[in-house]
């Protein structure tokens, strides 16, 4: 990457960790596309900038808001979920490994993963719409949340988006979580999942070539991001978080279904 392009991930990483840390979704849906929309990067590369990204600005935000006392996370769920995304990190980690290899075009697998990604979206998008209207539960079955978790982390590594949308419709449906309470425990589970996923590449030697000075930006940009998130977060009346959470998804369906026509064409 030029200096230049540098430049300009770090300002990507910091705008989407800051609205990642407000809505709970991890900023890598939308670091994800967007770096794969400006194509500066193979879609290995950009998936582990992506993570690395979401991974530091998921540790600061949950860390802090634990230390200060004022988290929202629900440990008696959140942590078997933390935990079923962390296996499933792992588990997703390996499918886009064996995935990458099955192709000899590693564009397909962005395919891939684009289109997986506009559909989770949308599907994200029509939950939140009708969400008043969808009877909720609430769970509390150990066994079900390491289950709901482990999906949770499998998607979340393989598509390298952190976790995203689907952690909150999941959190709003199985658990009747309010919106800033389901923002909070989507990032602690993103912590645990992403913490899995790149500590497995990184002892497994596959680590992506990448440039140290785009993923320290980006890195950088994703603390920053999450400490205006967080403040935004607890500033923001929930409406407007819905909202800023709406039009998001609106544009990253836009994106992903752009991505997935210029990699498979």
């Amino acid at each position: 990457m030029t200096i230049g392009q540098s430049c300009l991930s770090f300002l990507v990483s910091f705008l989407a960790s800051t609205v990642g840390a407000v809505c709970g979704i991890g900023g890598g849906i939308i670091i994800k596309p967007t770096l794969d929309l400006l194509g500066w990067a193979n879609v290995s590369t950009i998936s582990f900038l992506s993570s690395c990204t979401v991974l530091s600005m998921s540790f600061y935000t949950v860390g802090h808001s634990i230390l200060a006392g004022d988290s929202r996370v629900k440990l008696k769920t959140g942590t078997p979920l933390a935990v079923g995304a962390a296996i499933g990190g792992a588990v997703g980690n390996h499918l886009f490994t064996a995935a990458k290899n099955a192709f000899a075009n590693p564009n397909t697998v962005g395919a891939v993963q684009a289109g997986c990604l506009a559909v989770v979206t949308l599907g994200t998008l029509l939950y939140t719409l009708r969400k008043d209207q969808i009877r909720t539960h609430k769970t509390t079955n150990i066994a079900a949340c390491l289950a709901i978790g482990l999906v949770l982390g499998i998607c979340s590594s393989f598509l390298g988006i952190g976790g995203g949308p689907i952690n909150l419709v999941v959190l709003y449906y199985f658990f009747s979580m309010s919106t800033k309470t389901a923002a909070a425990n989507s990032l602690y589970i993103i912590l645990f999942s992403q913490f899995t996923s790149l500590t497995i590449t990184l002892f497994s030697g596959n680590i992506p070539e990448f440039h140290w000075g785009a993923l320290a930006l980006m890195v950088l940009g994703g603390i920053l991001g999450g400490i205006v998130g967080r403040s935004a977060n607890r500033l923001l009346r929930t409406a407007t978080v819905e909202r800023l959470f709406l039009g998001l998804m609106v544009l990253i369906i836009g994106i992903c279904l752009y991505n997935f026509w210029q990699y498979a064409y």
